[in-house]
C-alpha cells in the first residue's frame, strides 16, 4: 500500500500556498483561494491521468 501523497491534493496544497501569498482580505481574497484551489486539483488530477483537461475543453467536435 502506497502512502504518497497524490498529485491532485499535492497541485490544491501548492496553489492554497500561491493564494495565501496573493491574497489581499475580505470576500474576494477567499474566492480567489478557491479559483486557485480549483485550477491546482484540475492540474494535479491531469498530472496523475485521472481527468482529460483538454477533453473535457474541446467539448464534443464537430461533426
Amino acid at each position: 500500500m502506497s502512502t504518497a501523497v497524490p498529485l491532485t491534493w499535492i497541485g490544491v496544497v501548492v496553489a492554497l500556498l500561491l493564494a495565501l501569498a496573493g491574497i489581499a482580505g475580505g470576500f474576494g481574497g477567499f474566492c480567489f483561494a478557491l479559483v486557485l484551489g480549483a485550477v491546482g486539483y484540475l492540474v494535479g488530477a491531469q498530472a496523475e491521468g485521472k481527468l482529460d483537461v483538454l477533453g473535457l475543453l474541446s467539448g464534443r467536435g464537430r461533426g
